[in-house]
Order: C-alpha cells, then sequence, then structure tokens
C-alpha cells in the first residue's frame, strides 16, 4: 500500500494513464487529518526516493552494475558458485555492518559499496503479465507485455496446464526485460484468497471460491513463474533440492482470511477477521498450504487485517509456526504494503514502530515492503526489542532467494537465460497462448434455442450496444496490469467478420450508466438490426482493490437500457458481461427476449478476438463459474462475517458452493457449451476400511519418517493413509461428428452432507479432456480417502466420516454421473 504520491510515480510512464493501481493511503477515513497528511507525507517521500532509485539502478544495472562482476567482488566467498548457497550467504551476511544489514530489509533495497551490490527493488508485479510496479519500467526497448486474463477468467477455464504455461510465459517475459535493464526478478504473484462474498472488489485477481482450484491453480502458476519446464506431479524428483535454481520468484498472497477491502466505513487495515479454526483450517489456510509445499514457491505475503484479534503479519502461530515449520517455506515472508506502519498508525496493535518491527520479525517476518524497518530497525535494535541475530535470520531467507535467482552470479547475460531478449515479449506464440487463454475461461450462461453461435453470413445488420463494446479505457485488463502488447476491444473483434453493417451506440455515458439519455439511440439501433449484442458489465470504477461493492445488480440504468432494447429487437439478443465478481442478473436468466448470456470475464488484451470466436462458432465454450452467483438478497448479510457455515439460529445461509444452502442465479461450476453430444459415467470400488483415527491424525500432520519416533507415529501409521486409495474411472462419451472438449468437475458428497457444518460437497478433482468424433475418453483418477475426503471437525481436525459417500462427477451443465461408496 503507497502513499497517492508514488501511486502517481508508478503511472508517471503509463498510458493510458487511466490504469488503476491504488496503492494509496487516501481512503483512509479512520486517521485524523492531522496524522494523515503526517504519515503520508512521511511514507511518500520515503517510497518516492526508493523508486526513482530503484528505477535507476533497473535502467543501468543490465548495462554496467551487477554483483559479482568487479575485480575485487570477484574474489569474495559469497560470489564463488562452486560453495553452497547456505555457504556463500553466510559469508554475505557476515561482511555487513548493521547499518547495512537493516538497508536490505525493505523493498528498495539500498546499494552496498562495501561489497560492490548494487541496489534492488524487490516489489515487482505478475498477477497475470509483468505489471506497473516498482520494479518495472516501459522506457527501454521493451514497451509492452503479454497481458493475459485475470486470475479470475483463467480459473474458469479448469486447465491447469494453461495455468504453468501462463506462468512460463511470464516468467521468460520478466526474465527477459531483466536482461534488458527494465525488471526485477521477484513477482509477488499469485493472489490466491478465497473469494468468501460475492461483493469483494478483488474477486477479478483470485481464482475464485474452492480451496482445492485455489490452490491447485497457486501450484501450475507458481511452478510456472519460477522453473524452466512443465510441471509433472508425478515426477518426485522435482522435490528433492530446496535450492533449486529460480527462474523468476513468485509470492503466495495475501495470508490469510482475506477478503474485505473497504466496505461501508470497514477497511482492510483495521478489519479484526474473526475466524473459526474449523473455517481456517478447511478454507482459508489450504490454498497457501498447496502453494508452499506443492507449489514450492519462494515467498509468501501477510495481510493487512488482523485473524482473531492478531496482525497476520505479527502472529507467530500463523507465520513460523505453521508457514516456516509445518509447511516447510522455503523463502522469505514479506508484508503487505505498508502493514507495519498499519499496526501501530492505524490498528494501534503495537505501541510504535520500533515495537511492531519487533513484534512482526519476530513473529517470522524477513521483509518489510515499505520504509519501516529500514528507516527504525536500528531504533528497534537499539531498545533491544530485536537482535542482530533476528536481523540475519530474516537477511538469510531474502538473500538465499536472490542467490537462487542468480543476482550474485555476475552479469545475467552470462546466466543460462542471458539469451532472452526483446524478441521474447509479445512474441506470436505468447500473444496466441493469451488468446486462447480468454477464450478458455468465458462461460456460456444461457444460450435458449441454441441461438449463439451466430452465422455472419446470413446477419445483415448486427447491432453492437453498452458501454463496454467499444472499450477506450481498457476494462478488458483489469487491474494489476501492464502495457499490452496489443488491445482488441470487443467492437473491433465482432466487426473483424464479415457483416454488411455493424451499428454501434454506447446506450450509456460511462459504466455507471447514471443518465437515460443514451438509450434512444440504442433502441434506434437495436430496431434496424436482424441480431443484437450488448456488452455490459463493470470496471475498475466499481470494482477494485480498496472499493467492494453494496450491490450486486448491474450498475445505474444498464438492466434499463438491456430490457428496452430486448423489448424492441427483430432478432436474437446476446447479453455479455464484463466483470470479475458475480452479478445478479436474474432478470436477464428469466427473459425470453434476451437469448444468450456470455460471461467474458476480464480477459485481456484480446478478449475482442475471443469474443468474436465464440460468438461466430470458431470455437466452442468450455468454461465454467469458478464462483457462485448470488442473488442480491446475499447483501443483507454484512460482508464482516467470515463465517463460511450456515447458522440455523439466525438464518445466515453460509457461503460458497461447498456450505451455502441458500437460493442462486448461477451454481459454481456451471456453464454450457455448444455440443450437446456428450455424457459421463463413473465407476469405483464400493467398500473400504477406514483407517484407525490415530493414522489418520499421522498422515495429516504430515510428519516425516525423522519425526516418528518424537511423536509416536509410526512409518506403518503413515502408510495407512496413503495406500487408502479411491481409484475412479470417469468415460467421457462424445455421440457427435465434432471432436468436443469436455470439463470434468469431480465433487466429494460426504455422509450427513450439510449436517453440523458438514460440507455440503467438496470439489476433489477435475479434468478438461477432448473427445474425438463417436468416441470415448477414459479418465483414470486415484482419491485419496484421508486427503480428499475427511472432513475439518469444529477443533480443525480433520477425519474420514464413516457411511456412505458419493462422487459426482458435473459436466457444467446437464445430467451428472454418480459413484456411491461406503466406509466403514
Amino acid at each position: 500500500m503507497l502513499s497517492e504520491p508514488l501511486r502517481l510515480c508508478c503511472q508517471l510512464n503509463s498510458k493510458p494513464s487511466h490504469w488503476y493501481f491504488v496503492w494509496t493511503f487516501k481512503q483512509r477515513p479512520a486517521l485524523t487529518e492531522r496524522r494523515m497528511k503526517s504519515h503520508v507525507l512521511v511514507t511518500a517521500v520515503l517510497l518516492l526516493i526508493q523508486h526513482l532509485l530503484a528505477q535507476k539502478t533497473n535502467g543501468d544495472s543490465s548495462r554496467s552494475s551487477y554483483a559479482c562482476t568487479s575485480r575485487e567482488s570477484k574474489s569474495y566467498s559469497f560470489c564463488d558458485k562452486a560453495l553452497s548457497i547456505d555457504e556463500r550467504v553466510a559469508d554475505l551476511i557476515s561482511r555487513l555492518s548493521l547499518e547495512e544489514k537493516i538497508s536490505q530489509l525493505g523493498n528498495g533495497a539500498d546499494a552496498i559499496s562495501s561489497v560492490d551490490v548494487p541496489a534492488y527493488q524487490w516489489w515487482g508485479e505478475a498477477l497475470h503479465g509483468v505489471a506497473y510496479c516498482p520494479s518495472v519500467h516501459w522506457d527501454g526497448p521493451v514497451k509492452g507485455a503479454t497481458s493475459f486474463p485475470m486470475p479470475i477468467s483463467l480459473a474458469a477455464s479448469f486447465n491447469k496446464s494453461l495455468w504453468n504455461k501462463i506462468g512460463q510465459v511470464i516468467s521468460t517475459e520478466g526474465r527477459a526485460m531483466h536482461n534488458l535493464g527494465q525488471s526485477g526478478l521477484t513477482f509477488w504473484s499469485p493472489v490466491i484468497n478465497l473469494v468468501r462474498d460475492p461483493r469483494w472488489g478483488r474477486v477479478q485477481e483470485t481464482p475464485g471460491e474452492d480451496p482445492y482450484l485455489i490452490g491447485q491453480y497457486s501450484v501450475y502458476f507458481v511452478r510456472g513463474m519460477q522453473e524452466a519446464k512443465d510441471y509433472d506431479p508425478s515426477n518426485e524428483d522435482d522435490n528433492e533440492n530446496e535450492n533449486f535454481a529460480l527462474k523468476t520468484s513468485a509470492c503466495c498472497k495475501h495470508y490469510t482470511a482475506y477478503d474485505l477491502d473497504n466496505w461501508q466505513g470497514v477497511e482492510r487495515y483495521d478489519f479484526d477477521a474473526k475466524v473459526t479454526i474449523q473455517d481456517l483450517a478447511d478454507t482459508y489456510n489450504p490454498p497457501f498450504q498447496s502453494c508452499v509445499e506443492e507449489g514450492r514457491a519462494s515467498c509468501l505475503m501477510c495481510s493487512y487485517n488482523k485473524v482473531n484479534g492478531v496482525p497476520t503479519c505479527a502472529d507467530p502461530e500463523l507465520l513460523k509456526g505453521t508457514v516456516r515449520e509445518k509447511w516447510g517455506l522455503r523463502g522469505y515472508i514479506v508484508t503487505d504494503c505498508d502493514s507495519l506502519l498499519v499496526m501501530y498508525d492505524e490498528s494501534r496493535y503495537s505501541k510504535g514502530p520500533a515495537e511492531a518491527i519487533a513484534t512482526a520479525m519476530l513473529a517470522g517476518l524477513d521483509l518489510n515492503c515499505g520504509a519501516t524497518i529500514k528507516t527504525y530497525g536500528a531504533s528497534a535494535v537499539q531498545q533491544r526489542l530485536i537482535s542482530e541475530a533476528d536481523i540475519d535470520r530474516a537477511l538469510n531467507n531474502t538473500f538465499t532467494v536472490l542467490m537462487r535467482l542468480g543476482i550474485f552470479d555476475g552479469n545475467p547475460l552470462d546466466q543460462p537465460y542471458g539469451r532472452l531478449g526483446d524478441d521474447h515479449i509479445c512474441s506470436e506464440e505468447h500473444q496466441d497462448l493469451a488468446t486462447e487463454a480468454a477464450v478458455q475461461g468465458m462461460v456460456l450462461l444461457k444460450n435458449d434455442e441454441d441461438t449463439l453461435p451466430l452465422s455472419s453470413r446470413h446477419i445483415k445488420t448486427l447491432a453492437i450496444i453498452g458501454p463496454n463494446a467499444d472499450d477506450t479505457k481498457y476494462t478488458m485488463l483489469g487491474n494489476y496490469a501492464g502495457r499490452p502488447c496489443t488491445y482488441i476491444t470487443p467492437l473491433q473483434g465482432l466487426s473483424t467478420y464479415e457483416i454488411n453493417n455493424v451499428i454501434f451506440e454506447p446506450g450509456c455515458s460511462s459504466i455507471d450508466c447514471s443518465s437515460d439519455e443514451k438509450i434512444e439511440d440504442a433502441l434506434s439501433a437495436a430496431k434496424k438490426a436482424d441480431v443484437v449484442i450488448l456488452v455490459m458489465g463493470l470496471d475498475q470504477d466499481l470494482e477494485r482493490e480498496t472499493f467492494d461493492r453494496n450491490s450486486l445488480k448491474l450498475p445505474g440504468k444498464q438492466e434499463l437500457l438491456v430490457s428496452s432494447v430486448a423489448n424492441v429487437s427483430n432478432g436474437p439478443v446476446v447479453l455479455v458481461l464484463i466483470c470479475g465478481g458475480p452479478l445478479d442478473i436474474s432478470w436477464a436468466k428469466n427473459d425470453s427476449r434476451i437469448q444468450s448470456i456470455l460471461w467474458m470475464g476480464y480477459p485481456g488484451q484480446a478478449g475482442g478476438l475471443a469474443l468474436a470466436q465464440i460468438v461466430f462458432g470458431d470455437r466452442n465454450p468450455v468454461g465454467r463459474l469458478p464462483v457462485t452467483w448470488y442473488p442480491e438478497s446475499i447483501t443483507d448479510w454484512p460482508m464482516t462475517c467470515m463465517n463460511m457455515r450456515p447458522d440455523p439460529h439466525t438464518g445466515y445461509p453460509g457461503r460458497t458452493h461447498r456450505f451455502y444452502n441458500g437460493p442462486t442465479v448461477y451454481e459454481f461450476g456451471y456453464g454450457m457449451t455448444y455440443s450437446k453430444s456428450t455424457t459421463m459415467e463413473v465407476t469405483g470400488p464400493t467398500n473400504f476400511t477406514a483407517p484407525a483415527l490415530f493414522q489418520q491424525a499421522c498422515y495429516h500432520k504430515r510428519f516425516t519418517a525423522e519425526q516418528n519416533d518424537s511423536t509416536g507415529c509410526s512409518p506403518s501409521d503413515l502408510v495407512a493413509c496413503l495406500e487408502a486409495s479411491l481409484p475412479i474411472n470417469i468415460t467421457v462419451k462424445n455421440r457427435g461428428p465434432r471432436a468436443v472438449t469436455e470439463v470434468a468437475l469431480v465433487y466429494h458428497v460426504p455422509p450427513r452432507a450439510g449436517e453440523n457444518g458438514t460440507q455440503l460437497k467438496e470439489l476433489i478433482a477435475f479434468e478438461r479432456t477432448e473427445v474425438q468424433p463417436f468416441s470415448s475418453k477414459k479418465i483414470h483418477l486415484i482419491i485419496n480417502l484421508c486427503h480428499h475426503t475427511s472432513t475439518v471437525k469444529s477443533d480443525g481436525k480433520r477425519s474420514l466420516q464413516l457411511g456412505t459417500h458419493k462422487v459426482v462427477v458435473s459436466p457444467g451443465s446437464g445430467t451428472s454421473a454418480e459413484h456411491r461408496f461406503y466406509v466403514h
């Protein structure tokens, strides 16, 4: 979180100027005006200087200044690549004074002249492409980077290999920009917070509402960002070297229980999320556990909010106890920007900056995004709140990551990725992948009478209406974006098909559609057309970081515009929605005059082209909703309620498809296709004996064989759960004359589902597969009973319930297949 001056500084090189980077303190009414001015000024000046120095360093570094390149520095042990990373890091730390050590603990690490180490800017962003941020600039040979769909759209593809490939492309472009002096190598992405409430302004940044889906997204994306090859989970050799070389460094954020930014005066800075042990264990934390354990992320970012009274960046159980010791993070822990300032200035958790620093570092923090530690760290040591050894521990974690990135291996052009340059950015292959990702992430919600796909040859006049159609605000990029290689609006994409006459009317002066003055022109266009496509929805003015919604309805008079156009149209009406968070469009779903509805999410630079390919039938929509679309009535409940499970006493309906027991507009996983020729079958064993509860506990604690003696767990206890596997065979049949792509979502339904806090269902696997004409495809899955089908009790512990379980395979729409098995 940055002050307003630095937010503007980050936009100096931006074009267009309206892209949103809301790292700003300006929306913090809890501060008095005097305190606001004082702290914003101090933070702005310190971080602005940091940023400008980092820009200069980044701009010059690939040409003249790298660590371990001068004659003197080459003699240092930390520059000796023949030594182990641990040895090199220890040598580097031993050469630094206390003042130099503290200078490395902010996102803008200072140059260390005594050992000829240049400055380094840690703060990079790559949520869906290399983005505007302090470590990136665009005034070199690279003028843009591939901008993929936002994660909410990528998640809708349910395609793990796609996420892995996108991570690889982003890291390739990031490395290439680093070689050219235009970027660092540490990127604070992905966002893997779970969408609990549909009003959250950052829904667009996340992979959705399901812990398993988010966890898998994080694993495949992070592996793509950090490693040089395709991720294969069956290759156990991948996990042997904990200090493996990093292509770039990825960061799981924001840990944990964070999905409220600014709702009716409640802000993330001082929000205390009251979370049950049960919800923390089976909902909020699992994506981060997957990201660290399976994804091998080299960074984790703690969030602004408190959890049960303690700021996440100051909680030793969350950081040291869980992330470092239980999950085994091999990397660094960084604050959100500037969480330490928030701890003493906003939430008043700490008395002052020195106390905030000590509390966080002793809890396990390694790096401060911001200037608090760099400014007050010496004071914390002088007051004996922390020791130099605590600082050394933090530096060991941060320097280890820099070593793995090759920062201390000399000129990057002489390293394994040195061949990467500007011809590896915005390449045809990368841009084609951006289009493919946009296609795979679009979700067909309604298609009465098979209105879609349209035939361009049979359309004489096409009316394209809506404030998001001729998108001059780069809406489809979403937030945390960079400069795209190209940008194709819905109007441009749809107009590429050969149609005699295309009429465009915005219908509204802006996305909030506060006036009906342009509706009459839209109605006139609709009356002249054979087909009408309405491109409506939201943008960054209406949902974003620091800005939560109050309503799930279309803004302003958008609904009036759509209904009025549908009422006068002579032919099919297609409603296209650009948005991240869900909308209550029950009225459109039930309106027979609106034949088709298509959700685009925020599809990135090629969104308009992808839309046209789907609308005109060149591609078949196969996306599935990664979040539940609720009715407006869900907004009767406050965003501050963190409970996932329903409460029968108050009528609270719960949250997400796993627990929510109320009506929906569209369910999680819903999505139609043009093909109606596929069916699914599922088979598997029907009887199992559950491992003993003690054996299950051993498995869930993830004890290694070396720890068994001290815990009472024997190797046979661990094996009991490892061998408790359910082989599932899914057959996807295609009865049609064309090849089809199908997404199979595999759910587990436990005994007594929905009773006493037990989940209604749980996503445990998903597969995207192509089936050739008049043939079938078999999908073989191994479901571990202890891992995939256990239930978290109120004490936060998992166990396998006895009784009848179900595996349900859903195709997104249509008939699901079901298999029952009994555990005794």
